[in-house]
């Protein structure tokens, strides 16, 4: 019997719902892998999700984002809160393998029942997560992890998808590193609601600190002011200021009920993602039996038809069947 017949999603969602590690595992495993089975399983447990509190953290790769994980799910666990990690790794182009190295720099949790630590690889989506990333931390939220954090790749400055994702959003960057700087060109940096500059016994850290002050004051005006702080992961030095932050944050966002909205944004643009790949799953699939569509490629390939006039004969013959279709 394959694992796809072998999965009893009602009694997994069941198990899910108790806390059961082994069975928040397997579930994120089949949402990963698009099985059916996963899908069934968020169905059944979403309408007990919402508790936990989701915060997300981005910014350039060696910024020291798993330590400072690390070090919060510590301070974290000895205020007795349970921990949801995921940690986002890219997926080689060539291989579709993924180190999943961060969960290395976590390691010191491994062994503690009240802390869940999950990578997956990005499978080359764009913007720094998973596809899978929301429905992973819908299915710790169900199994009772009060808090999720939520890891990005480390891209760098397209790195935005994390603010569809969490309730806050940490941005954390190095002083004296060149992709810092572009970050602060960039929309990464209209996304924070907390900035940290890590590896802060840098000699450059200080100048860092009031060149990003100096950006965010170039801004619009924001009802949140952001807390720019400065951290040594490493060492655990400013993690309690930084968690303070993010509580002051959830506070203010809860009062004012930018928490429900954000949410709501969240879910609206999950719903609408999920019909734009499926939609165009099931396009790509349809069009490459057709042979007239081959042969328009052709066309493309041998320059006698440019690629947007080639899409808008596609659309016009996709169109009418989609028209007769609902029509039916």
């Amino acid at each position: 019997m394959s694992e796809a017949t072998a999965v009893d999603g009602a009694g997994l969602a069941r198990q899910l719902l108790a806390g059961d590690r082994r069975a928040l595992a397997r579930s994120i495993t089949l949402v990963e892998n698009d099985d059916p089975h996963g899908w069934e399983i968020v169905r059944q447990i979403y309408p007990h999700t919402g508790a936990a509190a989701i915060i997300g953290f981005t910014g350039p790769p060696g910024a020291g984002k798993s330590t400072l994980l690390g070090e919060l799910t510590r301070l974290e666990r000895s205020a007795g809160r349970s921990v949801g990690v995921l940690t986002v790794d890219p997926t080689s182009p060539f291989s579709s393998g993924a180190l999943l190295g961060d969960r290395i720099r976590l390691s010191d949790h491994f062994l503690d029942q009240g802390v869940f630590i999950r990578s997956m690889a990005n499978r080359g989506a764009l913007g720094g997560l998973s596809e899978a990333a929301l429905q992973a931390t819908l299915l710790m939220d169900a199994a009772g992890r009060d808090l999720v954090l939520l890891e990005t790749v480390g891209v760098g400055q397209a790195e935005v998808d994390v603010i569809n994702h969490a309730d806050s959003v940490v941005l954390v960057l190095t002083p004296g590193s060149g992709d810092s700087i572009q970050a602060l060109k960039a929309g990464v940096m209209e996304i924070p609601d907390v900035i940290v500059v890590n590896k802060a016994d840098h000699p450059l850290a200080d100048s860092m600190v009031r060149d990003i002050r100096s950006t965010l004051a170039l801004g619009p005006p924001r009802d949140w002011a952001i807390p720019v702080l400065r951290t040594i992961a490493t060492t655990g030095e400013g993690v309690g200021e930084l968690l303070a932050s993010l509580t002051e944050h959830r506070a203010h966002i809860q009062a004012n009920g930018t928490l429900t909205r954000r949410r709501g944004s969240h879910l609206r643009a999950e719903v609408l993602s999920l019909v734009s790949r499926r939609l165009r799953r099931d396009l790509e699939t349809a069009l490459v039996r057709e042979p007239g569509f081959v042969a328009l490629l052709e066309q493309v390939v041998s320059r006698q038809l440019d690629p947007a006039s080639a899409a808008a004969a596609i659309l016009a013959e996709v169109q009418p069947r989609n028209e007769h279709a609902s029509s039916d």
